[in-house]
């Protein structure tokens, strides 16, 4: 089904989400079609924002909003779902588009699966009622469930479009970039080579597929990373639970600004607890790319500034790959919180692979390491 099909059946003037790469074809479209505009389309920080945005202008309007988000995202939704909008509370009433990651017998990642079989359930349990939209399901049909969603709406519930792999298609091309000019593999090149043997923990998306298949390339045993394969926004909070409880080793976080804004106040509770042997990196495109490339709100933020506010000791932003290892050299040898935001281009490589290792393999493997007791912070500066 065409996407600007799909947006025309369902009658909306406002949607709001976050981007999803089931729902590629939807977001190219909206792009098209609206950019970001206040009034029509706002990709929003995390899922459970898109929900109280959404809450806000049908309070203001009276008329019905869309969220749109990847299946993961339904974490973040159950509170408001469950405590604003439910027909017991506020009587909200909202149509969620859900792009259905980990599908049952549909291959798919690790981070995926659990939470693809779990899909429909939580749905179920928070009383909402969903249609599941395939590559077969035809116009005439989704005009007929809008119909009986239309009454269900009219009630103050809410009610959601499950996704399928494929289901919407869009036949314009959407190109996403920025003036940056370093690539984040070459980025996290830099970052391997000062590193060494400190432990680092990769935030979810092609960052951490980047690192692993740098590791490979360099012959280098995988064990000193954590790849946060998913649970987008909390690798710097991981990174933080490392570091306060081994405090005589270096912990780098490499995070991207779509993962850094999910889960913002992290920030504050990193710069709270203010651990001296953490380095936060902030691999910023502005994009979310691993879905896309779809903006975020980083090019209108000032990372730097609002992690200063948070109480980091070292801030610095980097623009170069000169000032980016002498940058990532100071934050080795310092003993104190530090953040390093990187500006970086939109784009990977075309055949960019995914980890080989299973999950579990890998935290195994990397607690392993963290308990060996070579990686004092007083030689961190040896071996780079």
């Amino acid at each position: 089904m065409l996407a600007e099909n799909f947006v025309k059946i369902i009658k909306s003037d406002f949607y709001t989400g976050v981007p999803d790469s089931q729902l590629k074809a939807l977001c190219n479209y909206l792009m098209n079609m609206y950019s970001i505009d206040k009034k029509h389309h706002i990709i929003a920080a995390n899922e459970g924002n898109c929900a109280a945005l959404a809450a806000g202008y049908y309070l203001a309007t009276g008329k019905i909003p869309v969220v749109y988000m990847q299946n993961s995202g339904l974490g973040n939704i159950i509170n408001p779902a469950a405590s604003l909008l439910n027909d017991k509370v506020y009587a909200i009433p909202m149509i969620f588009v859900i792009g259905w990651r980990g599908e049952p017998n549909v291959p798919d990642e690790p981070q995926h699966i659990y939470q693809g079989e779990v899909t429909l359930k939580l749905l179920e349990n928070m009383d909402i009622a969903y249609f599941v939209i395939s590559k077969e399901t035809t116009e005439n049909e989704l005009s007929a469930k809008m119909k009986m969603f239309n009454k269900i709406l009219e009630k103050g519930k809410q009610v959601a479009f499950v996704i399928r792999k494929g289901a919407l298609t869009y036949n314009k091309q959407v190109i996403y970039k920025n003036k940056n000019l370093m690539k984040r593999e070459e980025i996290i090149e830099h970052i391997v080579k000062i590193t060494g043997n400190d432990s680092i923990v990769s935030t979810t998306g092609k960052a951490s597929r980047e690192l692993f298949e740098i590791r490979e390339r360099n012959n280098q045993d995988h064990k000193y990373d954590f790849l946060t394969v998913g649970s987008m926004g909390h690798s710097s909070s991981i990174a933080l639970g490392i570091a306060l409880n081994q405090p005589e080793k270096k912990i780098w976080c490499i995070d991207g600004d779509g993962a850094l804004l999910m889960h913002l106040g992290a920030m504050a509770l990193i710069g709270a607890n203010n651990p001296p042997n953490l380095v936060h990196i902030v691999l910023n495109n502005s994009a979310h790319e691993t879905v896309g490339g779809m903006p975020t709100v980083a090019d209108k933020i000032n990372i730097c500034e609002i992690a200063k506010g948070c109480g980091y000791k070292n801030v610095i932003c980097v623009e170069d790959f000169e000032n980016l290892d002498k940058e990532l050299q100071i934050a080795k040898c310092k003993n104190e919180l530090c953040l390093i935001e990187i500006k970086c281009s939109i784009g990977s490589r075309e055949d960019l692979g995914r980890p080989t290792i299973k999950p579990v393999e890998n935290k195994n493997n990397f607690m392993k390491n963290l308990s060996v007791s070579d990686q004092k912070i007083k030689r961190s500066c040896e071996i780079a």
